[in-house]
């Protein structure tokens, strides 16, 4: 029986590290999690949502771009009408493009997420902490 080199028994382990790391961008933990948003944010300016999907994850982990100005008033004021309480976050919406998003926290603690279209109509909504949409 042939016994291989001490140098070629580390050797393997450490190959399959390095092609690790350069498959993943790298080893600094504290900026991969910028550069995985970067790559996401330039795979979807791109219009590659397949490509956005490997870069990132899956729909859930995209990135809901805040709403701002004017949208952000009548979202808001929109989802307030229909659902009283304080609103916790507004946002575009990534799973329903085209939508807008706004959590609100109601009077009995609990978060509704109000889903909006263009003209600030209700369409949806769903409880958060569950995975089922209730038809408004």
């Amino acid at each position: 029986m042939r016994v291989l080199p001490r140098r070629a028994l580390l050797a393997a382990p450490v190959a399959v590290l390095a092609f690790a790391l350069v498959a993943c961008g790298g080893s600094d933990s504290s900026s991969d999690s910028s550069k995985a948003a970067d790559t996401q944010q330039e795979a979807q300016s791109a219009g590659g949502t397949e490509a956005a999907d490997q870069a990132g994850g899956d729909a859930d982990d995209k990135k809901e771009p805040p709403l701002t100005g004017e949208i952000k008033t009548k979202a808001e004021a929109a989802a307030l009408a229909a659902y009283p309480g304080t609103v916790v976050k507004s946002e575009e919406d990534a799973e329903k493009p085209g939508m807008y998003a706004v959590e609100v926290k109601q009077a009995d603690g609990t978060s509704i997420e109000v889903y909006l279209d263009t003209s600030f109509k209700v369409t949806d909504t769903k409880k958060e902490g569950t995975e089922e949409a209730d038809a408004s």
